[in-house]
């Protein structure tokens, strides 16, 4: 168990199930009719049944988003890739050695969007009408990523604007990796999403 962390064990199974922070709230986890109740200790209880993409009894399922309405739906997401101030300054003179690091890139975040089904295993195969990748570098070290997807349908494009940003995060890396191995990918996170039921969303700078 890791230094800091509460273990908890289903009823009937050995062995850890679950581990949480001991900063967040207790859970007590038990095993009822083969899938989880899970019951915090201000009383507050979670069927597997409160999870869309989990039937009754715990098992995956694709939500039946078929009775919603097809509106716009628009989603912009960002990640960072940080670098050895040299290592960006070839990718913005050209310089690395297998190519054109940001077209390569802009191509397979592209990509990636548009296989996000098969790679999310639950979400669903969309329509897309517009996916941009873009990026920026704010010297000495950091290459600043940002894509848009756009689509009309029953469900949100969050995840395929998600999946563009780090896959094309992760060719930056590969196109660089024989000169910097040392590059830190993260903040992968959503910046912004319309249409659907939830409406507009907009990260602030204290969502950061």
């Amino acid at each position: 168990m890791r230094h800091g962390f509460h273990r908890f064990l289903t009823a009937d199974q050995p062995g850890p199930a679950f581990e949480f922070p001991p900063n967040r709230a207790s859970l007590r986890v038990n095993r009822m009719n083969d899938f989880s109740v899970i019951q915090s200790e201000k009383g507050v209880g979670c069927e597997m049944s409160d999870f869309s993409h989990l039937d009754d009894e715990g098992r995956a399922r694709m939500v039946d988003v078929s009775h919603k309405p097809v509106t716009a739906r628009t989603a912009r997401a960002s990640c960072l890739v940080q670098m050895q101030p040299e290592t960006l300054e070839q990718v913005r003179q050209h310089h690395i050695g297998k190519g054109d690091v940001l077209q390569i890139a802009r191509v397979a975040g592209i990509m990636a969007a548009k296989q996000t089904a098969s790679l999310i295993p639950l979400c669903h195969p969309l329509e897309l009408q517009q996916i941009e990748v873009t990026f920026e570098m704010t010297p000495p070290q950091t290459l600043s990523i940002t894509t848009l997807v756009k689509s009309s349908g029953h469900t949100g494009v969050e995840m395929e604007a998600l999946t563009a940003a780090s896959v094309a995060a992760l060719t930056v890396y590969d196109m660089c990796k024989s000169v910097d191995r040392g590059m830190v990918i993260g903040q992968l996170q959503l910046e912004e999403k319309s249409g659907g039921a939830s409406g507009h969303f907009q990260r602030k700078d204290d969502d950061e």
